[in-house]
């Protein structure tokens, strides 16, 4: 028993010492400006998992190839898994200042706006730790009220809880918007030089405009396999080839 656990474990540090060495060959890659072999090597390891920064190193190599719709895709990628991360929303500007379509956003209640601001601060795993943390800080409260006796302590304490109560609400809403994100991946990018986005899902449909390589769409009706309705930040809607964009 012993020695089939001891296997275990060295085949468990194998795979670790493998990954790691294969992450390090792909770092090595880029810093070479093997562009393309970094590419398929970090591409690799996302059949362990998704990953943030697997996501943002592989835009980063397609940027440095000028590949600027498949580089925005990858840190859109990045992004949905780690919003609050500067260095991928930075980037991720930067690759959007080279695309055609410069589209202005529809103004919206600021409300919203902080909202999404906010939501974005953190991972769904930032929010679930803080939100453990304060719900474990609002029992520690509660429980040091009933056990003082001075007054100005039970008021501290009962207030502490009280404060604590709707911020673990708030991170749980935010965590569950997070994962919402995730699971329903309604965000996609144009992948080809040109789109003509149409009024109905047929080739026969109105012309409405045209969309370039590197603009980010919302999906709003993925009924159909050939063709998705998508929308824009500013309002528009209309129909592409399903071939014509990438899931985010």
């Amino acid at each position: 028993m012993r020695k089939l656990l001891l296997l275990f474990c060295m085949a468990g540090m194998m795979s670790v010492g493998m990954s790691a060495q294969t992450k390090s060959e792909a770092d090595s890659a880029f810093v070479h400006e093997e562009y393309e072999k970094a590419i398929a090597i970090y591409t690799g390891l996302l059949e362990q998992g998704e990953s943030a920064d697997i996501y943002y190193n592989i835009g980063n190599c397609y940027y440095k190839t000028d590949q600027i719709a498949k580089a925005i895709l990858n840190y859109e990628r990045a992004a949905l898994l780690d919003p609050g991360d500067a260095n991928i929303r930075f980037n991720l500007a930067m690759a959007r200042n080279k695309t055609v379509d410069k589209i202005i956003p529809h103004t919206e209640m600021f409300f919203i706006t902080w909202f999404n601001q906010i939501t974005d601060w953190m991972s769904i795993d930032g929010w679930a730790y803080t939100a453990i943390v304060l719900f474990v800080c609002m029992l520690g409260a509660l429980l040091f009220y009933f056990l003082m006796n001075r007054v100005i302590w039970k008021k501290i304490f009962f207030y502490t809880a009280v404060v604590c109560l709707p911020l673990v609400i708030l991170c749980n809403v935010f965590a569950r918007r997070q994962k919402t994100r995730l699971t329903e991946r309604t965000v996609a990018v144009v992948m080809q030089p040109s789109v003509v986005v149409r009024s109905t899902p047929t080739q026969s449909g109105t012309d409405l405009f045209i969309l370039h390589e590197g603009t980010r769409v919302e999906i709003t009706d993925d009924s159909m396999e050939e063709w998705k309705e998508v929308k824009l930040v500013d309002g528009k809607v209309g129909w592409v080839l399903s071939s014509d964009i990438e899931r985010v």
